[in-house]
């Protein structure tokens, strides 16, 4: 199954590459919605390698999926893989600049189930696909509005 999302930001491509690699943010931010967020790489730099295990809670189950920065790209984007006991992803962040001061960041997210299980789950997201996107869409619309407002702040 594959979802994507774009959204134009008012801020220069380096600012918001800069955001979006701001890995320990992202760390925070999932703790702080429930989930459990443990690095378990041994990089000294970020990087390709870098890797966590992450559990929480998803349609009254507790899961569980390892998430490793694939490619890191600067300033045009990066890579996530994730692996789970049943489902495989990428999750690609591509960053293009429109002008000094405008880059539109592209989201582009993949599922892959392994086992019949993660098939009907998957079937089940894909009967609620428009419902997902727009969700996501939302989410990926709040957080450009996040970017503009520490850009203005800088």
């Amino acid at each position: 199954m594959k979802m994507n999302a774009r959204e134009d930001v008012e801020a220069p491509i380096d600012f918001v590459y800069e955001q979006i690699t701001d890995f320990q943010a992202f760390e925070r931010r999932a703790m702080r919605r429930g989930a459990e967020v443990l690095r378990v790489d041994d990089l000294k730099a970020d990087g390709p390698g870098m890797a966590w295990d992450i559990t929480f809670m998803l349609r009254g189950k507790q899961r569980e999926v390892q998430i490793e920065l694939a490619r890191l790209d600067p300033p045009n984007g990066l890579t996530m893989a994730s692996r789970s006991p049943t489902m495989g992803g990428q999750m690609v962040v591509e960053l293009v600049a429109l002008s000094r001061n405008r880059t539109r960041l592209n989201l582009d997210i993949e599922l892959v189930p392994k086992n019949l299980t993660a098939r009907l789950l998957v079937q089940s997201l894909k009967l609620a696909r428009k419902t997902i996107t727009r969700r996501l869409r939302k989410r990926v619309s709040q957080y450009a509005q996040e970017l503009e407002e520490r850009q203005s702040r800088v």
